[in-house]
């Protein structure tokens, strides 16, 4: 291991960052078309490092479309939307001219790209235009799909060709070509009159875009070393020269000479020296080779087996090189035990866009779900017009949509991310007439797809594994025991999902209290695996687990039952699904922390998806792994059906967790319109785990430096349930009289954190690549 091997250098040099949004180009009404033989052009250089300058669809959105932008039925406008040189970004017409920032998009910033009719509002608004022609573009995190109908199909075709190329390049770069694409956008904005060449005054203004306030005399003088021809330009190598001062890592190179010696070339046994230090499981002589050609830059230092300080760079910026162990990127756990064995993806009020009491209801929220891994979604079904029950929030101001939408999304989208099985949370305030609809929507659109008999009848109670149940949707509703009133309709409570929603149906008319409590058969017979009880107390240990039971609790109560039965409740959920959604009281759809669910080993944790914050930040950190599939298998001491295990009691402190915080890399420029605002970052380490492991610790802040702020500082925790605990690295722009601004984060558990030097490529607040803005730090994990 490294621990405490890292000496800190106090040498400060200045480099470049990646803004949370990239800035946008600086014309508004209708930035200049790219000529043709424009690759000389510093803006045309990242599309030809991409190889896509001959590409005729890419040209083709070089030139720019106009394209009409669908919101309704009476706002139907046409606007033009255009490829920047940059290959990254999108510019488009806004009526209303707005920040450079607000006239741009960006590749790395689309979650999907689909064609036709394929999106809510195309379905509802689009009528007028053929499917052909239209193209929907859907973008991470919470801002709204893009509705385009082109003037021709083979004109929308080209900008879905375009940007499935765009995209797929982008993800097959290299962190280091992510870079020099970065900053060479930057140099395009920063040469003023596009003569390629470069002031002082426009070298201080590239700087400031950057994010780096550097001294004059200094910045000076390194402009001063690079102008070799003495005229007060820098142009062609001289450039160059000044960007790759300008992107020097000392820390790195530290790192890489007190490994390489004296040659300044790593050999295989060399590098293979530093893979043991840092803790590599497959540190062997034949996988320093594979690096060496894989990374190494020179093919000369390749042919000999050598890796020169580029080469280096490349490998620690590269997956191998990150803070996430590569091999928990994929499917690595057993998938062959019961559900009740895995902490479940899950979403509270997933129809909605917003908040809880006026927000927009639409299919695309269960769309974006899917897309971050969601595998539980709820569905708060009511009474609709013309027979057809709808979804939204009852007894509010959201608005409605259509059941049998909803499971079109479901059937459509449920799977392109993850084969694992997907859970339909029923929240059920129909008659019987409507629920009987439900249930025939659930059947002829899901088909197959849906869960209708049990998988193995020889074992009724036991629940089946995700990986038998791949493809399958299943329904979690009330099934009714064999009990009839008067007239033949068999009745049982419905399910009391959310209290507070209890209360509210009270409060209703007697007759829709008493649909509210009337189950049809046809909708009972489905919850065959996920069938809603209510827990009001833990079964003495003597009784019977009940898997096929699934219990929903308030956070409230879930929060009771930790603190007043924590082992008992642990045990339970080792047996039984337990489902746990926020108070109805957070009106503006507000989170709880998860972390205290999943240490009672509670499998659905439900939470708003369309609220980003910390505790999504949490959700997306704990689904990381495994794929993303939404299934994470727990711990072993939250399995065992007689564990003795309890998160208020988890006994001494059994790891040391160190970190040493050493550099960033080109943090996002918080406000892209001020040239002058430089970030002041520090690094905040947070621990959610068990009560007895949660803490957090800070560095010092970085006096205006968002490019290569350098810290050096030693942070270390003592865990005592190292399994459960999920690492938070937070950056924020310090502020001494108001709270400090978010710059970026990344979450993972411990365990799928690699020791040794690790970059950590950071996230936004909605959790979009921030790429190439870096953590570089250093990580000792000891058990005792």
């Amino acid at each position: 291991m490294l621990c405490g091997r890292w000496r800190s250098r106090h040498r400060r040099r200045e480099e470049p960052p990646v803004p949370a949004q990239v800035a946008a180009p600086v014309a508004l009404p209708s930035p200049p078309a790219p000529q043709d033989g424009g690759n000389k052009r510093p803006g045309l250089r990242a599309l030809k490092k991409m190889g896509l300058t001959e590409d005729e669809d890419v040209r083709a959105m070089l030139r720019g479309s106009r394209l009409c932008k669908i919101r309704s039925r009476t706002w139907q406008k046409e606007r033009l939307y255009r490829l920047q040189e940059d290959g990254l970004s999108v510019w488009f017409q806004r009526r209303i001219p707005r920040a450079p920032s607000q006239h741009i998009f960006f590749v790395q910033h689309i979650e999907a790209v689909r064609e036709g009719h394929q999106s809510e509002g195309l379905r509802r608004f689009g009528g007028a235009f053929e499917p052909a022609r239209c193209l929907t573009i859907a973008f991470k995190g919470r801002r709204k799909n893009l509705d385009l109908a082109a003037p021709t199909a083979e004109e929308a075709q080209r900008w879905v060709r375009g940007l499935a190329k765009l995209r797929a390049r982008l993800d097959a770069m290299s962190q280091r070509e992510r870079l020099d694409h970065w900053i060479h956008f930057y140099l395009h904005r920063a040469d003023s009159n596009q003569d390629s060449k470069m002031s002082f005054k426009e070298i201080k203004n590239l700087l400031r875009m950057v994010n780096v306030d550097m001294n004059d005399m200094y910045a000076y003088g390194l402009f001063k070393e690079c102008d070799r021809s003495n005229n007060e330009w820098l142009e062609g190598p001289e450039i160059e020269e000044f960007l790759r001062r300008l992107l020097k890592r000392p820390e790195l190179e530290e790192i890489f000479h007190r490994y390489s010696g004296e040659d300044r070339v790593l050999s295989a046994p060399e590098l293979l020296e530093f893979l043991e230090d840092q803790g590599e499981d497959d540190a062997t002589l034949a996988h320093a080779q594979q690096l060496i050609h894989t990374y190494e830059l020179n093919e000369t230092a390749k042919q000999h087996e050598l890796m020169t300080l580029d080469g280096f760079m490349m490998y620690l910026l590269s997956p191998e090189g990150a803070a996430l162990n590569p091999a928990h990127t994929c499917v690595f756990q057993d998938m062959n035990q019961s559900l009740a064995h895995y902490f479940i993806s899950s979403s509270h009020n997933t129809y909605l866009t917003d908040s809880q009491i006026g927000g927009p209801s639409s299919t695309e929220a269960y769309v974006r779900a899917f897309a971050q891994g969601c595998r539980c979604v709820e569905l708060d079904c009511w009474e609709g017009p013309g027979g057809e029950p709808v979804i939204y929030h009852g007894h509010t101001l959201t608005s409605k949509i259509l059941f049998r939408d909803v499971i079109q999304a479901v059937r459509d989208h449920a799977f392109t991310l993850s084969p694992y099985p997907v859970i339909l949370s029923l929240e059920n305030h129909c008659g019987l007439e409507q629920q009987a609809a439900m249930a025939r929507h659930l059947h002829t659109i899901l088909g197959d797809m849906l869960v209708t008999q049990l998988l193995d009848s020889q074992n009724p109670e036991e629940l089946p594994s995700p990986e038998q149940l791949k493809g399958r949707v299943l329904v979690k509703g009330k099934r009714l025991p064999a009990a009839r009133n008067e007239d033949g309709r068999i009745l049982s409570d419905r399910e009391e999902d959310n209290e507070d929603e209890d209360e509210e149906e009270e409060a209703g008319a007697p007759e829709q209290r008493r649909r509210a409590k009337q189950i049809s058969p046809e909708l009972s017979a489905l919850a065959v695996y996920c069938c809603a009880s209510r827990l009001r107390t833990l079964r003495p240990a003597p009784a019977p687990p009940q898997p096929c039971q699934v219990s929903s609790l308030s956070e409230r109560k879930a929060k009771k039952l930790i603190r007043e039965a924590g082992n008992s409740f642990i045990r339970h959920n080792a047996c039984q699904l337990t489902r746990v959604y926020p108070l109805g009281l957070r009106m503006n759809s507000a989170n709880y922390n998860p972390q205290e669910m999943w240490n009672s080993g509670c499998q659905l944790v439900a939470l708003n998806f369309q609220t980003p914050g910390y505790e999504m930040d949490l959700n997306a950190g704990r689904f990381l792994i495994n794929g993303q599939c939404g299934y994470v298998l727990k711990p072993a001491c939250l399995r065992q059906p007689d564990t003795t295990f309890d998160p208020e009691c988890p006994g001494p402190p059994r790891t040391t967790f160190t970190i040493q915080v050493l550099t960033a890399q080109q943090l996002p420029k918080l406000n892209a319109e001020k040239p002058n605002s430089i970030v002041d970052p520090l690094v905040r380490i947070e621990i959610h785990g068990v009560p007895a492991d949660c803490a957090c610790k800070e560095t010092n802040y970085v006096l205006n430096n968002g490019f290569n702020p350098r810290w050096g500082q030693t942070l270390q925790f003592q865990l005592r349930a190292p399994e459960l605990v999920l690492v938070r690295f937070v950056v924020e722009d310090y502020d001494a009289t108001s709270p400090n601004d978010f710059v970026g984060q990344f979450t993972l558990p411990l365990s799928s954190l690699k020791q040794g030097y690790r970059h950590i490529h950071l996230l936004s607040k909605d959790g979009a690549s921030l790429s190439p803005a870096t953590l570089f730090v250093h990580i000792c994990i000891q058990r005792s």
